[in-house]
């Protein structure tokens, strides 16, 4: 099912979001449902708080980006990052922040532990987009966006772009939490 995106503003993405304790049918109907939700947007990673679930899960698919087409798609649960290597400075963009793009600082590789959707842990590096990707949803469990990251110049660029998306006065192909009448925050 898809389910409609919260975005810039909307409480739940400042929320440091909870832990899966174990699995059951629901998590994987919030996985499907995220996935669906994410390639509805045409994005290439969505995390639970962004679709109003307050639980440490996240889904990458890169394979639609022509230099990732091999890559198959990630679910990614309590997520914890325990080394970093190099540094590297990219435009990112986000679902909850549509139409938005700016420069972002972040590690170039990340080794992480984390489990799948099995529930089975983890422990890898990950290195060039896919790094850069993991690290965008896993702050979105962290309650911080892309723009909470740009430098105060850049982030004052953008000023008017925020203040409209808090204000609703924008449009997207995907659907939105504040549209629908949804801003609330579950797990």
């Amino acid at each position: 099912m898809i389910v409609p995106i919260n975005t810039y503003s909307d409480p739940v993405l400042s929320l440091k979001a909870k832990p899966l304790k174990g699995l059951d049918p629901s998590i994987g109907e919030l996985i499907g449902n995220m996935f669906e939700s994410m390639r509805n947007a045409e994005g290439i990673g969505l995390a639970a708080p962004q679709i109003g679930v307050s639980l440490r899960v996240l889904v990458l698919d890169l394979s639609c980006m022509e230099s990732h087409r091999d890559a198959k798609p990630m679910v990614v649960i309590n997520p914890r990052i325990i080394g970093v290597k190099g540094r590297n400075v990219m435009d990112e963009g986000c679902l909850s922040v549509p139409g938005v793009m700016g420069e972002v600082l972040r590690p170039s590789a990340i080794n992480l532990h984390y489990r799948d959707e099995h529930f089975e842990e983890h422990t890898a590096e990950f290195s060039g987009m896919l790094s850069r990707a993991l690290q965008h949803e896993i702050d979105h469990l962290d309650g911080t966006l892309f723009v909470d990251r740009m430098e105060k110049r850049d982030r004052r660029k953008i000023q008017k772009e925020l203040e409209a998306i808090a204000e609703g006065r924008i449009t997207t192909t995907y659907p939105l939490a504040r549209d629908a009448g949804l801003v609330t925050v579950r797990g």
